[in-house]
């Protein structure tokens, strides 16, 4: 049997954006989604926008009994920046407050522990039309946000996150136009990564401040760079993508310093961010307790044998290329190589080279289409997404009967919700949700995680 620690913790995630519905009533102001979706609606699978997402706002408690059911024992969301302070006067929306507090009772009831991050790519409009993350003002702003949140809901919070998979708000905003503001430029980028870096370990130090006692921590992204050889150019591409979508974040909220490899390459490419003595003490000084890491697939590198011209925009793709592993085994629906080892790997590099610092698995997750195809007396049968969980489950139990210090496996998702520009088209739930009628039924994988957190196991 593959078993795991009695009080290891099993449950899943989602975000504010993605769950809770009521985008535009109760006071909430929009967001950045809210507006990319009213301005260009065509960019959104079927045209389904934040507004039509799963309904968490209205079905909160009918949830935690779902929670409840498939097993959980922790559960993570997050606060809408946008809905608890909806307007630039910074003043606190009463309803949210209800809301919340209302919501967090509910998880708590079920004798469920709840993890908060703070920030899930949704910035309020009104931050964003200043600049957002590339604006200084909006890293006070975030404290004081996460300050308001700690006042009002700590009771009910027993884990905190400042930050989701960070590296994604800067690539995809500043980069490859996957985020608004959908802007190509490298030197903002850089600025933003900075701004959200001062943001995290601002935040940590104003809430310790404050009197905070339980662990906070920052959830990342993190997959290890693989060379597609052996040979030195694919191994140098390898390390600089590492620095680039791993330790750019990692290294400062885990070590309080980034790696000097990564400033020289940033200081060689003439993107320095703006910063002071002060803000590296910042980060220096406030370090995360803990780590959420998510994980989906692997990153596959090889050289760049081409030549930039001396006046082309800037990319982390100047240093290495993408690779395409021929024979991969492969998620057909999301796009996704499944490599189930780099789970072990980024366990056993956590261990040891970042002081074996305590962390769970924040998101792990298939999304698969038209899963009504996979309907038999009238539930899901998504033997897929178990196997799924079970081979990174494997690798996880390896790298902890090695040492490794992981804590929890939450999946994503708990319920069918909401992706990005991805709407509906991808389902990754433990439950299925009709968005039409609004009914939710448990799928295979739903029963399957009730039994892995009730055993705190399975048998392989």
């Amino acid at each position: 049997m593959i078993k795991f620690p009695q009080d290891f913790f099993f449950g899943s995630a989602t975000s504010a954006t993605q769950s809770e519905g009521a985008g535009d009533i109760f006071g909430k102001s929009p967001n950045i989604w809210d507006y990319w979706y009213e301005i260009e609606p065509y960019k959104f699978h079927e045209k389904i926008g934040p507004r039509d997402t799963s309904n968490f706002y209205f079905d909160y408690k009918e949830n935690a009994e779902f929670l409840a059911k498939t097993g959980h024992n922790s559960f993570r969301t997050s606060i809408s920046w946008s809905r608890l302070i909806p307007r630039l006067d910074g003043k606190v929306n009463k309803a949210a407050v209800k809301f919340y507090r209302d919501y967090f009772k509910s998880i708590k009831d079920k004798g469920i522990k709840l993890f908060i991050n703070f920030f899930h790519f949704d910035m309020p409009l009104y931050l964003q039309e200043i600049g957002g993350w590339a604006n200084r003002e909006v890293v006070a702003r975030y404290v004081d946000f996460c300050v308001k949140s700690f006042e009002l809901f700590d009771e009910y919070i027993d884990y905190y996150f400042t930050f989701n998979e960070p590296i994604v708000h800067v690539e995809c905003g500043y980069l490859s136009q996957y985020h608004y503001p959908m802007e190509v430029d490298p030197k903002k980028a850089v600025q933003v990564a900075f701004n959200t870096q001062l943001a995290s370990s601002s935040a940590i130090k104003a809430l310790k401040e404050k009197g905070l006692s339980k662990k906070i921590g920052i959830i990342l992204n993190l997959t290890p760079a693989y060379p597609r050889s052996d040979n030195e150019n694919d191994l140098r591409a390898g390390k600089i993508a590492d620095l680039f979508f791993q330790k750019s974040f990692l290294d400062p909220s885990v070590l309080g310093a980034y790696p000097k490899d990564l400033v020289k390459i940033i200081k060689k490419e003439g993107l320095m961010p703006d910063f002071s003595k002060e803000d590296l003490a910042i980060i220096r000084e406030n370090r995360v307790d803990f780590l959420g890491v998510n994980y989906y697939q692997p990153l596959r590198v090889k050289e760049n044998p081409y030549v930039y011209k001396d006046d082309a925009i800037f990319s982390p793709n100047k240093y290495y290329l993408d690779y395409d592993m021929p024979g991969k085994k492969i998620n057909p629906y999301r796009g996704w190589e499944i490599y189930p080892k780099a789970l072990y790997d980024i366990a056993i590099n956590l261990r040891d080279n970042y002081n074996n610092i305590p962390w769970l698995v924040s998101e792990n997750g298939m999304g698969v289409e038209d899963e009504d195809r996979f309907r038999k007396n009238g539930r899901i049968e998504d033997d897929y997404r178990i196997d799924f969980m079970k081979d990174h489950l494997r690798y996880l139990s390896k790298a902890m009967d090695e040492g490794a210090n992981c804590k929890g496996y939450q999946v994503w998702t708990f319920i069918d919700n909401w992706s990005w520009l991805n709407a509906y088209k991808n389902r990754y739930g433990l439950v299925e949700y009709d968005l039409k009628s609004g009914q939710r039924r448990i799928k295979k994988s739903g029963y399957f995680f009730k039994d892995l957190a009730e055993n705190k196991g399975f048998d392989d």
